[in-house]
């Protein structure tokens, strides 16, 4: 056998140390998001390798935790297109969203990003959608690593890759939403979505490449490529939940009493987790109406109505329970989030929803409280 190397074997160290860092230099372009806040980043050496620390004594009081997720198979998309520089909007929003719904105020992040070879005109893109998907979060950018992994990782195309993240976050135990203080004739307050975020991608992919083939993301839709209309970043509510809640930093801003962040298991899932602790009911009868390409999946694989709830988020990202629904919408305007009043609770358990799908537009869908 000849002789042998680690490039040879599939991983260039020097495009790794490149790699790292440009998500280095990245990462701390967004400290200055948690500056005079507790999660404020210090180092002691100006080196991408060095020790990252905060000031744990400005934790007062503070309930803490970590919230992790991914991207799951939407990078596939990306990777299909060739674009890179949204999928951190999916990733933060995954992670950081899924902490704030519950109260607390996401500080710190950090993430794993293995590629099957690392290419640095992706790593670019994604340290660049990281800097702006950060400050939509508010969070500073704490470490990360970056793994090469050859066939290990597998995707469309020669740069494979899968990226995950966790969040430190903070909060007071008196501002955590359990759903205990919800009651009947609150207001259901949605933030609108207009995309499928980072959920039920998988059936999106069967289905189009069912009906297209293997190159499906350039067959055009209203001229524009089935790819990008999949690819739309997620909106992140992080920002809108920490105001409306204080967070752990901040003074609340409006008296919300739940929010459920619509991901997997869409609309009915979500909302009955939020439910289940009160055992009341809801009504949706004012729902945004779903994405133009999420109306087209359902047309082109005739998915039922109810099946595309359980799915999907149909048109909105994040459901905010208020007593005070006036205040939570003029937050919401000002911070430059587009929400409406959807719904209301109710004494009578289960939840009703007046469909703006495609197979049953305006029929009542009843699902139960099943966690």
């Amino acid at each position: 056998m000849s002789a042998l190397n680690y490039k040879a074997a599939g991983v260039d160290i020097d495009v790794g140390d490149s790699a790292s860092r440009i998500m280095y230099e990245a990462s701390r372009r967004t400290w200055d998001y948690r500056r005079d806040l507790p999660g404020f980043v210090e180092t002691p050496a100006e080196f991408f390798a060095g020790v990252r620390s905060v000031d744990a004594g400005r934790f007062a009081n503070a309930l803490v935790g970590l919230n992790f997720d991914g991207v799951g198979t939407k990078i596939e998309i990306a990777e299909r297109m060739r674009y890179h520089a949204t999928i951190a909007h999916d990733l933060f929003a995954m992670v950081c969203d899924d902490a704030a719904v519950r109260g607390a105020e996401p500080a710190l992040f950090g993430s794993i990003l293995d590629c099957s070879r690392i290419s640095l005109d992706v790593v670019k893109q994604l340290a660049s959608g990281m800097i702006e998907a950060a400050k939509r979060s508010r969070v500073a950018v704490m470490n990360g690593e970056i793994a090469e992994l050859g066939g290990r990782v597998q995707g469309f195309g020669p740069n494979a890759y899968n990226w995950g993240g966790a969040v430190f976050w903070i909060a007071r135990r008196d501002r955590l939403l359990s759903g205990n203080r919800i009651r009947t004739g609150h207001a259901i307050i949605a933030a609108m979505e207009r995309g499928f975020r980072s959920n039920g991608i998988s059936l999106v992919r069967k289905v189009f490449s069912e009906t297209y083939g293997q190159n499906w993301h350039n067959h055009s839709f209203k001229r524009k490529p089935l790819g990008t209309w999949v690819l739309e970043p997620s909106i992140i509510y992080t920002r809108l939940l920490v105001d409306l809640t204080g967070g752990y930093s901040g003074e609340p801003t409006g008296d919300i009493t739940g929010a459920a962040h619509v991901t997997g298991g869409g609309v009915p899932g979500k909302l009955a987790r939020l439910l289940y602790a009160t055992g009341l009911g809801a009504t949706l009868d004012n729902l945004y109406e779903p994405a133009e390409i999420m109306r087209f999946v359902q047309q082109k694989c005739e998915i039922n109505d109810r099946e595309a709830y359980r799915t999907w988020n149909m048109g909105q990202g994040l459901l905010i329970v208020t007593p005070n629904e006036k205040t939570v919408l003029g937050r919401a305007k000002e911070l430059g989030f587009r929400a409406t009043k959807v719904g209301e609770i109710t004494k009578e358990k289960g939840i009703r929803i007046l469909s703006r799908g495609v197979s049953e537009p305006g029929a009542w869908l009843n699902f139960g409280l099943e966690r």
